[in-house]
């Protein structure tokens, strides 16, 4: 979370008898257990294919859910650089905004867990770019875990560029599946929509092909873009805490061209969206 293990490959091959020289029994467990061996490696994923993409791992500073969401993220890491990728990993109590801003650029697929701070939201009855759908960070290096600096997406699409293709995972943040933050209101479906649509927005013009949100775990849009051909869309409804209550989609209004989805729990409690051009492949994604 193993044939490969030198332990059970040595299990695999008999004991030798005592003679002079092996039995034909010996030498046959010893060619079957080499040519397993050897069929396994030549079977496993090429982590070579990955080489040229980049994964940028953005963690803000979330307080008590702080190293829950630095577990995340290392585990993130670990997954992608398995897959062959070059992985360039920026945590709080030092993730500011330069250095950010500096490890994202060119990222085929970046990962941010931490705080949302989305529109719709009780605060504010305008949208205020400068400081909503965008990341949550650290004001300074160093500056703990608790007090955050919100960059919105006109910082994400004014100084931000993605790879062509690129795939953004908000992973944890309030709004950007729709939800609210916890002890609110559930939000109505038109709520939800624009809090999706508004928070994917500066992403996209960064030049990111889809925005996927999720308040679970991520993993398995990590393997699906390494391992599959699937499309964004598809790759949306493979995942294995989906949940298929509302399965429509709708035109985004902020992203000509973008479709978006979401895929509540039940009613109210949205935790899974996806925005952008769904029918990009992970195979394109990867070329």
């Amino acid at each position: 979370m193993s044939a490969g293990d030198p332990a059970a490959l040595t299990a695999a091959v008999p004991h030798p008898v005592r003679s002079s020289r092996p039995s034909r029994r010996g030498l046959l467990g010893a060619f079957v257990a080499a040519f397993l061996a050897a069929g396994t490696l030549a079977a496993a994923p090429a982590p070579a294919a990955a080489a040229g993409i980049k994964v940028a791992i953005v963690v803000g500073p979330a307080g008590s859910l702080t190293s829950r969401y630095l577990a995340s993220a290392r585990s993130y890491a670990d997954r992608a650089r398995a897959h062959g990728a070059t992985v360039v990993e920026v945590y709080t109590p030092n993730a500011t905004w330069t250095r950010v801003r500096s490890a994202v650029q060119g990222a085929n697929l970046l990962i941010y867990l931490g705080h949302g701070n989305g529109f719709p939201n009780p605060y504010s009855a305008t949208l205020d770019p400068r400081k909503v759908d965008g990341l949550g960070l650290n004001p300074y290096a160093g500056s703990g875990n608790t007090r955050t600096a919100y960059y919105g997406e006109s910082y994400v699409s004014r100084y931000l560029a993605l790879a062509p293709n690129a795939v953004v995972i908000l992973n944890h943040a309030c709004y950007s599946a729709g939800s609210s933050e916890p002890g609110r209101p559930n939000p109505s479906v038109t709520v939800a929509r624009k809090r999706v649509d508004n928070f994917a927005a500066g992403f996209l013009r960064a030049g990111a092909a889809a925005v996927f949100a999720t308040l679970g775990d991520a993993s398995h849009l990590i393997d699906a873009l390494f391992t599959t051909d699937q499309t964004m869309g598809q790759i949306f409804w493979a995942a294995p805490d989906r949940t298929w209550s509302y399965r429509g989609s709708f035109a985004s209004v902020r992203t000509p061209g973008a479709t978006a989805v979401l895929d509540p729990q039940r009613p109210g409690v949205y935790h899974r969206s996806v925005v952008g051009r769904l029918t990009v492949t992970a195979a394109a994604w990867r070329g």
